[in-house]
């Protein structure tokens, strides 16, 4: 089937991004199999074409807005995306920066089963996917403070994203979080448990995404010290009760 990607590429030009053919057609490819599948799983409410391009692959992609995540000097750097759910950010940033080293992580196996055919599929590199609960690889050596980033677009309130995710971040590296427009005071209650996470809000990026009535932030929380060993805490209670 033929796509129009006027849509797209007027998007990745407004973020200053750059793709080859091939890369476009791994998109495509991407988002017939996430449509393809979520006939028979639950991947996501959103399937209509323009809407995948512009609230999943380039909302995604707008990451480029935050000054840390520099696209030019991505080679080496590693990523890991906590509650991934079908990919989002993490895939989208795979097929724009293959040089970006990334961790899917996903508390569903099914969705990690899917995760793991869109690889394949694709023929991505030096990706993978991992089954499993944020508080339980945050504890594991391999996985504490080695990333360069924490991306997340799952849904929680900020102090408990920061819980599970400012853990896996190395010292001077960021955890960005993908939030909706009015997040002010969700910021204001989460400023504490950041500080005692060991990071440092460092920059609220605010903008319209391309196209639809959604405001989208980042949040970009830089990791200044080692995050204290008992955090993150056991299964469930950074989302019962946020750090305050």
């Amino acid at each position: 089937m033929e796509y129009d990607l006027t849509l797209f590429e007027n998007g990745l030009e407004e973020l200053g991004i750059a793709l080859s053919q091939e890369q476009k057609k791994q998109f495509i490819a991407y988002y017939e199999y996430l449509v393809e599948k979520n006939k028979v799983m639950n991947l996501t409410a959103i399937t209509e074409y323009d809407e995948v391009i512009l609230k999943h692959f380039l909302d995604s992609l707008s990451i480029v807005k935050v000054g840390c995540f520099d696209q030019k000097n991505l080679a080496g750097k590693s990523a890991i995306d906590i509650g991934t759910g079908a990919g989002f950010p993490g895939i989208p940033l795979k097929i724009a920066f293959p040089e970006l080293k990334i961790t899917l992580l996903d508390s569903l196996n099914k969705r990690v089963n899917f995760l793991d055919e869109v690889i394949d599929m694709l023929g991505l590199k030096a990706v993978t996917a991992v089954h499993g609960r944020a508080e339980d690889y945050a504890k594991q050596k391999e996985h504490r403070e080695k990333y360069d980033f924490c991306v997340s677009r799952a849904v929680a309130n900020l102090s408990t994203l920061s819980e599970y995710c400012i853990p896996f971040v190395k010292e001077g590296g960021s955890f960005i979080s993908y939030k909706s427009g009015k997040i002010d005071e969700e910021l204001e209650q989460a400023k504490n448990a950041v500080k005692i996470l060991g990071g440092k809000v460092q920059d609220v990026v605010k903008f319209p995404l391309m196209d639809t009535d959604m405001d989208r932030s980042f949040v970009v929380i830089k990791k200044m010290k080692p995050t204290a060993k008992k955090y993150p805490r056991k299964a469930g209670l950074p989302s019962k009760e946020p750090l305050t």
